[in-house]
């Protein structure tokens, strides 16, 4: 006996599977292979699993022939359970139906599954070969299932469009213990059909965890279903059935409850997989009829019903399997042409779907090429190809074909229409370029004329490249018109010519037409290099051409230079075929990159390497002239300048200030360094002075500035000369003098003092005079005399607020003959202003911070010239107004003030203030000039009041003084005093002295002595003005502290206590009996008075004592050592 499957071949008369019978617990299963042949397998049925060991509600009818026995095989010939394969995963319809099985399958009988005690199945033995064959089939039903268990099934029965209804989940429920049947644990999906009866909603069926026994009663009652009943047509089928319906015996007992409590509904489902295969649902409603449609011919199907109530549903009815009817073919696909000649066409074409029924004949129909629409038979057989002959050249014929077989005829395909060849085509014209490329050429071509546009033309192109000597060579075979040529060379010419064909042969290749690639793009060219030296704005580069011209003559160099090292923007300076280039226009001191490419017929090549230049620095540019800083001194002029606008390629690192006197032509310095200011001083008052700046950077110094003239302010005239005095009479003397240099100040008077002794001489004369006549002198008597020259500035010109004014001049016009009278100046909306024939005027009194338009006009004797053009000045703005001034904090010595809103240091230097103090003589003198907010005022007397005023000012100028404000320092406390002395005077008393204070400022001060005794606080022991106080009661066992302070009795406030003394201790008395011994009588004597003198110093004094005394008793203690060392040496 074999241990697996046995093959047994069968033959059948008609080609249909005949029934086969199985023993119990198999099942026969039909496979069809690639050639056709058919195979079952006879297979044991699987065991079904029932939850909780119980039985099944419904078992399989028992197998109609009882009489053959029951058939037990060996374990190892029980292969694994297997499923019956109708078609491909997408359905039966994928499948031809040539492939399709065409009997109808013998029921399945199995017998009822055996289980243990405890509910388990009996293990089935399988050898390793049954165990394979069991996964492969497995796999195999996977692949063609394609997962699917949650969606609809390709090619199920479609929606009926009468009737549709939602079916409730399918729940099986097995004595009344809730469980997924096969069908739901797949995920089955549900379909509509048409029924003759009215359509009904499907109800959702909920599980239930018990049921009572009125549930399974009626549970048990709607699993009496019966089997449908099938109506069976090639495309559908009508199922029937009867409502379940109860046991006599119930009936007997229960009349009154023969009606369901709801109307029931029914699930009709089907399967196309075997009865045991996946179901759908196909109809829900409560008719007991349904019709199935759109069903595929000479298919099996399985179809079964399943009643419902409310919410529980009994168990589908028995499966009854169908095999629909066969019918005539589906419609073929249109035929093909394989092959034609122009007089002549070979059609090819598929056998379509059968539909159960093998196809006999194939009817091919044409219209003779007459376009009319009518139809001729031209071939009938089971062949699938023809060959239409005795056809005309070039010409459209239009065919169609159907399928025949034992049903019926298919219907028609759809018309297509083929067309015959022609004749040799002519040559066609040369072919055009159409692009052109560096390694390709883009060709194309034109159809012959000749040829029809039915008729299918092809074309060899054809190449020869020039010197190759290989000859034109095939490049395109095809039916296009057009072709790209590639992997050719650059810049090279060929030659081409086509040629067209057909089925009847090959025309002459048209004329030869020559085609040139184009060049590629240029190489680079070599880096540039510098020719010669680097100027400080020029330099001359050169370069050499790309090795790789890319197939084309250079035509132009292009050079591109930038400024700096980034590289960031770059500039075109050449272009041109020279090979050298001069770069001119430069800044001196300045770093460039220059790079070079070029240009040719395939365009432009890459960027050469960059080469960097630095032009090298030279002077500086001419600096602008000084400028003046505040007012000149007499003797010192502070002067301030911006650097040059050309500072040559490098920073200016030093400027020189030359300086030429108001005689003298010959220039001297008098600065030199990197500031930008300078003072210069050594001049002489009044005198004009001629300035001259310049700068240098690494290259060395620029050129002068223009001249800069400044005069210095007026000094004090110098000392005059001693007097002359001419003797006129004994009582008459004339005195002259000479006035000395003024010093640019003019002189105003001469002070003449005389007097008979030299330190008591009186003014006798003031003038501008340089001689004056003394009269009424004694005669031969000595006299003394003096000049003093008095000289006073000039008064000081207007001051004219920019806020208001405006200056302006101009340059006098043409008078054309007759002298300029005056001007007319238009200040816009004001009344014009009439000045004389000058060239400068101030505008006054106009708006702060306002615009004005300003023109001019000259008037002479003739009339009034035009006005000039329109020109705008603007005022500044009015200069800021003095800030609050505040004292935030004070003492008898300091002020501190603060002003405006801004932090107590600078963070801008926009706004400026100046802070004031009044004097004794009511004058102000400047305390603080600066940006910051705050201003502390030191060295000021107590009790003393103190003016102040405040000025701001900025760019717009200098603002208004504030008011004055008063402030006024506190009184000042007493000084500390130094530390009391104490003197004991007896065992209960002691004296403590301390030094006097004078009153201060009339105030009388009196002290404050304070006591402490032991670790106690200090109390107050004595107040009063005397400088000394006897304390009495003391005790001989504790230790006293003493400290005193000045109190300042002031007469209008209150007093004011100075800070308290350092601390004097008074020790306590000691017994004297203690330190009385045979040495210590003396010793006594010093320690009594040590006492008595400790008593009377400080803490500081008592400690350097004791030290001093320590000293002197180790010094003689070393000495006496010394002494003892030196007598014990042997002599």
């Amino acid at each position: 006996m074999s241990e697996g499957p046995a093959q047994v071949p069968m033959m059948s008369p008609n080609g249909s599977v005949p029934p086969i019978y199985v023993p119990p617990g198999y099942i026969s299963q039909v496979i069809i292979e690639e050639n056709g042949v058919r195979r079952v397998l006879v297979l044991p049925q699987q065991p079904e699993f029932h939850p909780g060991g119980h039985s099944p509600l419904h078992h399989p009818p028992p197998p109609p022939h009882a009489h053959i026995p029951a058939f037990i095989p060996h374990p190892a010939m029980m292969p694994p359970p297997h499923h019956l394969y109708t078609g491909m995963p997408g359905g039966v319809g994928d499948m031809s139906s040539q492939y399709i099985s065409q009997y109808h399958p013998a029921h399945i009988y199995s017998e009822q599954d055996s289980h243990s005690q405890h509910g388990r199945t009996a293990l089935v033995h399988r050898d390793d070969r049954t165990s394979k064959t069991h996964e492969r089939l497995q796999k195999k039903l996977k692949e063609r299932q394609g997962g699917g268990g949650g969606g609809q099934v390709k090619d199920s029965p479609p929606s009926s469009p009468q009737k549709s209804c939602s079916s409730p989940p399918a729940v099986d429920i097995h004595n009344g213990i809730g469980g997924k049947g096969p069908e739901a644990e797949q995920g089955q999906l549900r379909h509509t059909v048409s029924s003759p009866g009215k359509q009904t909603g499907k109800r959702k069926i909920r599980e239930s965890a018990e049921l009572d026994k009125e549930a399974q009663a009626l549970q048990a009652l709607l699993s009496t279903i019966n089997k449908p009943v099938s109506d069976i047509e090639a495309r559908g089928a009508t199922v029937s059935w009867s409502a379940p319906t109860k046991p006599e015996s119930e009936n007997d007992r229960k009349e009154d409850d023969s009606s369901f409590p709801e109307p029931l509904c029914y699930e009709v489902s089907i399967s196309i997989s075997g009865k045991d295969g996946k179901y759908q649902s196909t109809y829900c409603g409560e008719e007991l009829s349904a019709t199935l449609e759109h069903l595929r011919p000479a298919t099996d199907y399985h179809v079964r019903v399943q009643a419902m109530c409310n919410c529980l549903q009994g168990s589908p009815s028995e499966a009854v399997s169908f095999t629909t009817l066969s019918c005539e073919p589906d419609p073929p696909n249109p035929p093909k042409k394989i092959s034609g000649t122009k007089n002549s066409l070979l059609l090819q074409w598929k056998a379509p779907c059968d539909n159960g029924s093998k196809i006999q004949n194939y009817q091919l129909q044409w219209d003779e090429g007459k376009g009319t629409g009518a139809y001729e038979q031209c071939y009938y057989g089971s062949l699938k190809q023809y060959k239409v002959t005795k056809l005309s050249p070039a010409s459209r014929y239009s065919f169609r074909l159907a399928a025949k077989n034992d049903m019926g005829v298919s219907e028609f395909s759809e018309v297509v229409d083929l067309f015959t060849s022609c004749s040799v085509p002519l040559p066609p014209f040369p072919p055009e370029l159409e692009m052109a490329g560096v390694t390709w050429l883009c060709l194309k071509w034109q159809r012959p004329a000749s040829s029809p546009k039915e008729d299918d033309i092809f074309y060899n192109l054809e190449m020869e490249e020039e010197g190759s000597g290989y000859g034109f060579q095939t490049s395109y075979n095809g039916e296009e018109l057009s072709c790209t040529v590639r992997n050719l060379h650059r810049s090279t010419k060929y030659k081409f010519r086509v040629a067209a064909y057909n089925s009847e042969g090959k025309s002459n290749p048209s004329q030869v037409v020559e085609f040139i690639t184009k060049p590629d793009i240029p190489g680079c060219p070599c880096k540039p290099v510098l020719r010669g030296r680097v100027l400080p704005s020029s330099f001359k580069m050169a370069w050499d051409p790309p090795k790789d011209d890319g197939g084309a003559e250079i035509t132009k160099y292009i050079v591109e230079l930038s400024e700096g090292i980034s590289g960031s923007s770059w500039g075109q300076v050449y272009s041109g075929p020279a090979l050298e280039h001069v770069c001119e226009g430069l800044k001196p001191g300045c770093s460039y990159q220059t790079r070079v490419y070029c240009m040719s017929e395939g365009g432009q090549s890459p960027l050469s390497e960059t080469l960097q230049v630095q032009t090298p620095a030279v002077p500086p540019g001419q600096c602008q002239p000084p400028r003046l800083v505040g007012k000149p001194k007499a003797r010192e002029v502070q002067l301030r300048w911006g650097p040059p606008q050309v500072d040559g390629g490098s920073p200016v690192t030093c400027y020189s200030v030359e300086l030429s006197g108001p005689q003298s032509e010959e220039s001297r310095e008098v600065y030199q360094g990197p500031d930008l200011d300078c003072s210069v001083g050594g001049l002489l008052p009044g005198k004009t002075y001629s300035i001259r700046l310049k700068a240098a950077n690494k290259a060395g110094f620029g050129p002068l500035s223009e001249r800069f003239e400044v005069t210095t302010g007026p000094g004090a005239p110098e000392q005059c000369k001693a007097p002359s005095t001419t003797c006129k009479s004994p009582s008459c003397v004339v005195v002259t003098w000479e006035a000395p240099p003024c010093n640019g100040a003019p002189v105003t008077e001469f002070r003449l003092e005389w007097g008979a002794a030299e330190g008591s001489m009186q003014i006798c004369y003031s003038g501008p005079g340089v001689s004056h006549e003394m009269k009424g002198l004694l005669p031969a008597t000595n006299y003394f005399c003096r000049v003093q020259l008095q000289s006073y500035d000039t008064p000081p010109s207007p001051v004219y607020s920019p806020s208001t004014c405006l200056g302006i001049y101009w340059d006098p016009p043409c008078d054309h003959g007759s002298e300029i009278t005056s001007y007319l100046i238009d200040i816009g909306e004001r009344q014009p202003i009439t000045v004389g024939p000058v060239t400068k005027h101030i505008i006054q009194n106009l708006q702060p911070d306002t615009s004005y338009r300003i023109r001019i006009q000259a008037l002479n004797s003739l009339g009034a010239a035009p006005f000039s053009h329109t020109f705008k000045l603007k005022t500044k703005p009015l200069p800021p107004q003095p800030p609050r001034l505040e004292c935030t904090a004070f003492s008898h010595q300091t002020l501190r003030l603060k002003w405006g809103d801004g932090p107590a240091k600078a963070t801008s230097d926009a706004l400026q203030y100046q802070l004031q103090m009044g004097d004794k003589n009511g004058r102000f003198i400047s305390l603080y000039k600066g940006p910051c907010h705050t201003h502390k005022v030191q060295r000021l007397n107590e009790s003393t009041s103190y003016t102040f005023r405040i000025q701001a000012f900025n760019e717009a100028g200098e603002g208004p003084f504030s008011n004055v404000y008063t402030f006024t320092t506190p009184r000042s406390p007493p000084a500390p005093l130094k530390a009391p002395k104490v003197e004991r005077l007896d065992d209960n008393s002691c004296e403590v002295t301390w030094e006097a204070l004078p009153p201060m400022k009339g105030d009388p001060v009196i002290y404050s002595l304070q006591c402490m005794t032991g670790n106690s606080d200090f109390k107050q022991a004595y107040r009063g003005s005397a400088t000394s106080f006897s304390v009495q009661n003391l005790q001989a066992s504790s230790d006293y502290r003493f400290r005193v302070c000045a109190v300042r009795q002031c007469q209008d406030a209150p007093e004011l206590s100075g800070p308290y003394s350092p601390t004097v201790t008074l020790s306590s008395q000691r017994n004297d009996a203690a330190l009385a011994g045979s040495v210590a009588g003396s010793a006594s004597r010093t320690g009594t008075e040590c006492s008595r003198a400790r008593q009377s110093l400080s803490d500081e004094q008592c400690a350097f004592l004791l030290l001093m005394v320590f000293a002197v008793i180790a010094i003689l203690i070393a000495f006496v050592i010394h002494i003892k060392l030196e007598n014990k040496k042997p002599n």
